[in-house]
């Protein structure tokens, strides 16, 4: 049995565009032969030309991502991401670790494997976006993995079912930009305080101004409240992907926060 990660960008979504933009140029040869009032087929036949051209171009950067992020291909971006947020997560024998956001259960599933003395509590809310993901997924990941010091459990990051300074490190992977928010610092702030006195942080997404604010403010606003080791690291400079890589990928601005607590 092996573990299934599934892809940031599924397949279905690649095929789907890839189908749009097959009839909208199939409309478009139609429409350009059939005889229709000229003045109807001057206006509709471009218009069929150019959402077919731009359905074209979204179906080839799909395919373009969903290459990069495969576990099989040769780019592996994904799994260079999980194992790198995952190599910043040190726990005490016994400890507790929380990933919000688990998906398919791979961030989970690397901090457990760093930390089989500790225990990680994987959290979704498995919604119709990533209908593949799920729970049973989660899993049977572990499963295939051999890491038995895994849970998984549904909840929402916007208000999580836990009280007040639960677990020794916190992590997250590309999840908080996907949830419709004007205050994405307050999210973050909800997943820290589940986090104890002298715990560990470690979530990595696209803190761009656009999607969270001034996040160097946001830094010196954990360490005022008394966190230490605070830091933004920007994970396009190489460490994971390159700039021109974060560019067309439309991850911009991708950055680890971490520190202690």
């Amino acid at each position: 049995m092996k573990a299934d990660y599934k892809n940031w960008m599924p397949k279905g979504m690649v095929v789907g565009s890839g189908c749009g933009a097959a009839v909208l140029l199939v409309g478009s040869i139609v429409f350009s032969l059939v005889p229709i009032a000229e003045p109807v087929k001057k206006v509709l036949v471009p218009i069929l030309v150019v959402l077919t051209a731009f359905f074209a171009l979204v179906t080839v950067w799909m395919y373009l991502m969903h290459r990069a992020f495969s576990y099989n291909g040769k780019r592996k971006l994904s799994k260079q991401i999980i194992e790198g947020v995952a190599s910043y997560v040190k726990l005490p024998d016994g400890g507790k670790g929380l990933d919000v956001g688990c998906g398919s259960g791979a961030l989970t599933i690397a901090c457990a494997k760093r930390n089989p003395k500790a225990s990680f509590t994987g959290i979704d809310r498995w919604g119709k976006e990533y209908a593949s993901f799920s729970k049973t997924l989660c899993e049977n990941n572990s499963k295939a993995e051999g890491v038995d010091n895994t849970s998984f459990m549904q909840g929402d990051a916007v208000k999580l079912p836990f009280e007040d300074e639960t677990f020794d490190a916190v992590t997250s992977n590309y999840v908080y930009h996907n949830i419709p928010s004007k205050d994405r610092q307050a999210i973050l702030l909800e997943t820290l305080r589940t986090l104890k006195k002298g715990g560990t942080f470690a979530i990595h997404d696209i803190m761009s101004k656009m999607k969270y604010g001034d996040m160097q403010q946001f830094v010196k606003k954990l360490k005022d409240m008394g966190y230490t080791e605070v830091k933004l690291v920007d994970t396009t400079n190489g460490m994971f992907m390159s700039k021109w890589e974060s560019s067309w990928m439309g991850l911009s601005g991708s950055a680890i926060l971490m520190g202690k607590k």
